[in-house]
């Protein structure tokens, strides 16, 4: 995907496209010595990171408040406080255990002026109201679930990015959690599913 396109599908501003561009050209420099990313997914950022993060307001395009757990490198969480940037009453809440990518977000939030707040803790630890608390790449359902349940007891709803093998995932969920989950597909790969959790609360 070219960065027009990306523009296109999404909407996005120009001045949103300029600060995209930013935090591309900052986590290509800062990959080479924190690994944020697997090198070999730099060239496919416009898809693989970006449009990948940026599908989930398809599925909740009026959310303002997010959660990110796990957040790492940004994604999703700095690309849709990129987009959200303007917008009344936006905030993005980025959930991260490692102080090293803390740094990393806090300086990407701080350049870019970014509606964003980097916590530097256990994402189950936090109690954050939020409309949609997400993650990417951070757990198992089984114990994403865990991290996700004090937002989604505190009214959000969880709307996640999994990979091929998420149904097994939510089988195995099933069995310490009790919760309803609309999967759907994901428009950056078609491998991929979003799990939409409007419910939750833990087997007894």
């Amino acid at each position: 995907m070219t960065p027009e396109a990306f523009q296109a599908r999404t909407g996005a501003s120009d001045s949103a496209m300029a600060d995209l561009h930013d935090f591309q050209a900052r986590l290509t420099r800062m990959n080479a010595v924190m690994n944020l990313v697997g090198p070999d997914s730099l060239p496919d950022f416009w898809n693989r990171h970006a449009w990948d993060s940026a599908q989930l307001f398809h599925v909740k395009p009026g959310a303002v408040t997010w959660a990110d757990l796990g957040a790492g490198a940004g994604f999703p969480g700095l690309i849709l406080a990129i987009l959200l940037k303007g917008r009344a009453g936006a905030h993005v809440w980025l959930v991260e255990s490692l102080a090293k990518r803390c740094r990393f977000l806090e300086c990407i939030v701080d350049e870019l002026g970014l509606p964003a707040t980097v916590v530097n803790g256990r994402a189950e630890d936090q109690r954050l109201k939020v409309e949609v608390v997400t993650a990417r790449a951070v757990a198992p359902m089984e114990r994403l679930l865990g991290y996700a349940q004090p937002y989604i007891a505190a009214g959000g709803q969880g709307l996640f990015l999994k990979g091929q093998r998420v149904e097994d995932e939510l089988l195995q969920a099933r069995k310490s959690w009790h919760f309803e989950a609309e999967l759907l597909p994901s428009a950056s790969d078609e491998r991929g599913r979003l799990v939409l959790v409007r419910s939750l609360r833990r087997v007894r």
